[in-house]
């Protein structure tokens, strides 16, 4: 069985989107910062279920729009078949990629 590493919070969005915040377990409350990036991994935006890789990548799935921060949360959106290697980005060497379905 495998462990639950990852929050997944689903937002639905006007027009009938469905966005997909997705981050591992350790980044929650953590501000990354490279350069002029920054990007605050907040309880309110990624603070949802807490889920397997496996649940997490069957969310993913379901994403009009997803946000992946973490190791573990990019490789769920590779699994999802959402995310390719390189369009995965690193802030402070933490991994982030974003999905947009159009």
């Amino acid at each position: 069985m495998s462990e639950k590493c990852v929050f997944v919070k689903v937002w639905n969005v006007r027009g009938g989107e469905l966005m997909v915040a997705a981050c591992d377990c350790g980044l929650i409350g953590k501000r990354l910062k490279e350069g002029k990036l920054a990007l605050d991994v907040s309880e309110e935006f990624y603070g949802g279920d807490l889920m397997t890789r496996e649940g997490a990548a069957d969310v993913l799935r379901t994403a009009t729009i997803a946000n992946m921060v973490g190791a573990e949360a990019v490789k769920c959106g590779i699994e999802a078949g959402i995310v390719h290697e390189e369009g995965i980005m690193t802030i402070g060497g933490v991994p982030h990629a974003q999905f947009v379905c159009l």
